[in-house]
């Protein structure tokens, strides 16, 4: 009730003080802006410009220009979440922050080079990929909340500003805090990133620059110990869920990285066509940098035997990476030819443990893998029409860690309301660093594969078609060889207790095939619509290494409309989501790993959402009950992994709210 109670206060309060325009009012702004000014052709005087919202730009690290979006979509909703973006393929657990498992994969690489690993805790680490940079008119702040689960809050902050209309800042935070409904199942992680871009008056020069430091910590319980009679059976004793047993509680595991990205370029001819600002021929030289520190670690209080046998009574293993990049380029631009850049780049790299290990056999297993990486690249871009074509090559030509990156695309507007794309994607590295060394002061995790592994090859061919009448529809059929993978030991036997005793990584001889088909539709009539996002998966292996659900719907029944004289835009309705059992993936929060198993199908339930959003000027409120089937059924077969549920039943609200000064 108390959350019903704040929407209906930010609501009338937002209604009360409503204004017909809430941007800042219309300024005269100096001669280095880029706005447009009209000009009073008969007194050759400027008029005063006026800012819109699209004058709060938001730039992609692929340079692509979008602008704040204040709108209330169904799109809207699905990213209305932890990670901010549609978790469509993934399936949480039960608590804010902890890992994801997946219902559908991708298999692209956009690095050249393997990544420290434990990739269940990386969804909430931001890539450089990830980081968003400002181009704004006034300052702009950007707040995301939502409530958690017991004694927390999820925030993310941004402060957009500029000094000049060339040179902006933005400051951000997003942190959280929830204590989950479990035991020993708390979250946290804080994510501070900061950036800067800038030109120079004659657009010769261009720079931008982020830097930022993340820490997320999870404590880890194993999943639960007696789930039968605890879980599954819908015993009544235990629907307040922090009387059931776990597995252990004095385990975290945490990823801690900062990072330094610098990317700057300077054109030394730059022509433009007559005296308009279009460019006609342009000839740069450009320099970025990237420098990350990072590490994870898993701590435990005592050594349990569920992972074996270990050296010391307390575990503390941690692994870390250190790597620089520097790229050199040189960028061609005509409008008649199009767009091309040459490169070449050097990344050194140091992943490492605290020191050597020999084992009961004699063997050695280093502490570290130290290297130096070269390598040459192209791009090619050219819009011709209504035909676009993209390339991008990377040939590794020293170095141990990579081969080679090829992405291909070409896309083509059929009519205003059609567009057709094909994408071919090649590339060949070693796996993520985990797999090739890994140490632990658990006896069973520790190897060195680094002359046994061999590079992942992976080529893919994609079909998508865009059509404001039928939807949107992608077929991906996708090849891999040399897949890696983790999995319990097949030589060893299981030992009851000491399930995940035996985990180890291995790389499967025979290719494996995949094909995904997507497609999405949304059916309206009046003011309500029927959202529809259905995926098929089809997976042609020698083993049952790579399980994924064969089918996953989502359906969202929902009603639209302006109420309250339309001081407010509401929607409400219920999201229903399903996919068919398969075995899913188990988790190992000492890795931080999801490992394959055959052994317990999971799924084949529905997951049911009720919802109600409402838009007053440029904030949007949230609520939702979450799962709110949970409890209709005699028994609980409801589950992420094996031993981790899904959430119960949960009402949360949140809010996103922008400001401009």
């Amino acid at each position: 009730m108390r959350y019903i109670f704040l929407v209906f206060c930010i609501v009338m309060g937002n209604s009360l003080f409503a204004q017909e325009n809430p941007l800042p009012p219309a300024k005269k702004l100096d001669e280095s802006s880029l706005l447009e000014v009209k000009v009073n052709q008969k007194n050759k005087t400027p008029s005063t410009p006026e800012i819109t919202i699209k004058d709060y730009k938001i730039i992609s690290f692929a340079r692509d220009t979008t602008f704040l979006d204040t709108t209330l979509t169904i799109q809207k909703e699905y990213k209305y979440n932890y990670l901010k973006r549609d978790d469509f393929e993934l399936m949480p657990f039960a608590n804010v922050g902890q890992p994801y498992n997946k219902l559908g994969v991708d298999f692209e690489r956009n690095t050249l080079y393997p990544s420290l690993g434990a990739k269940a805790k990386h969804y909430n680490y931001l890539e450089v990929e990830d980081v968003d940079y400002y181009n704004v008119a006034t300052p702009m702040t950007d707040l995301f909340f939502k409530t958690t689960f017991e004694e927390g809050q999820l925030l993310d902050a941004s402060l957009a500003f500029n000094t000049s209309r060339r040179l902006n800042f933005s400051i951000s935070y997003k942190g959280f805090r929830s204590l989950g409904k479990y035991q020993f199942n708390e979250s946290e992680s804080g994510n501070f990133r900061t950036t800067t871009n800038y030109e120079t008056k004659n657009k010769r020069y261009n720079l931008r620059a982020h830097i930022a430091a993340q820490n997320i910590e999870t404590q880890e319980n194993g999943g639960l110990s007696n789930k039968e009679e605890q879980f599954n059976s819908a015993n009544p004793d235990f629907r307040n869920r922090i009387k059931v047993d776990v597995l252990f509680n004095d385990a975290e595991n945490r990823i801690l990285g900062k990072r330094y990205f610098l990317d700057h370029q300077y054109k030394l001819i730059r022509k433009q066509k007559d005296s308009s600002r279009v460019e006609k021929t342009s000839l740069a030289i450009g320099h970025q940098f990237n420098y990350e520190t990072k590490f994870y670690q898993f701590t435990q209080g005592a050594q349990n035997s569920y992972f074996g046998a270990a050296f010391l009574p307390s575990i503390a293993d941690r692994a870390r990476l250190k790597t620089a990049y520097n790229q050199l380029s040189a960028d061609f631009y005509n409008a008649t030819l199009g767009a091309l850049q040459g490169n070449i780049s050097i990344y050194d790299y140091v992943y490492f443990f605290n020191s050597k290990l020999i084992t009961a056999d004699g063997a050695e297993i280093q502490n570290r893998l130290k290297g130096q990486e070269i390598a040459l690249g192209a791009n090619y871009r050219k819009q011709i029409g209504g035909f676009l074509v993209n390339g991008d090559v990377k040939y590794n030509v020293s170095g141990d860690l990579s081969g080679s990156i090829i992405d291909a695309s070409a896309s083509y507007e059929l009519n205003d309301k059609n567009r057709v794309k094909f994408t071919f994607h090649s590339s060949s590295r070693m796996p993520d660093f985990n797999f090739l060394l890994y140490q632990s002061e658990y006896e069973n995790y520790n190897w060195q594969n680094t002359s046994t592994f061999e590079k992942e090859n992976i080529n893919s061919l994609q079909f998508e078609l865009t059509s404001k009448i039928w939807g949107e529809l992608s077929a991906k059929y996708t090849t891999i060889n040399n897949y890696s993978y983790f999995t319990s030991d097949p030589s060893q036997e299981l030992v009851e207790g000491a399930e995940q005793a035996f985990i180890k990584p291995f790389q499967e001889n025979n290719s494996i095939n995949h094909l995904k088909v997507k497609y999405n539709k949304e059916f309206r009539v009046g003011r309500f619509a029927l959202n529809n996002t259905l995926m098929y998966q089809n997976v042609t292996q020698g083993s049952p290494v790579l399980n994924v659900p064969q089918f996953v719907t989502r359906n969202t029944l929902y009603f639209s409309s302006n109420v309250f004289k339309k001081a407010m835009y509401l929607q409400t309705g219920v999201t229903f989501k399903y996919f068919t059992s398969y075995n899913a993936d188990s988790y190992n929060p000492l890795l931080g790993e999801f490992y394959v198993q055959n052994a317990e199908e999971l799924g084949g339930y529905p997951i049911l959402d009720f919802f109600i959003n409402a838009r007053v000027q440029q904030t949007r409120i949230y609520l939702k009950a979450e799962h709110f089937n949970s409890g209709f059924g005699a028994t609980n077969d409801f589950y992420a992994a094996p031993d981790y549920p899904y959430r119960d039943f949960v009402i949360r609200f949140g809010l996103v709210w922008n400001f401009f000064s």
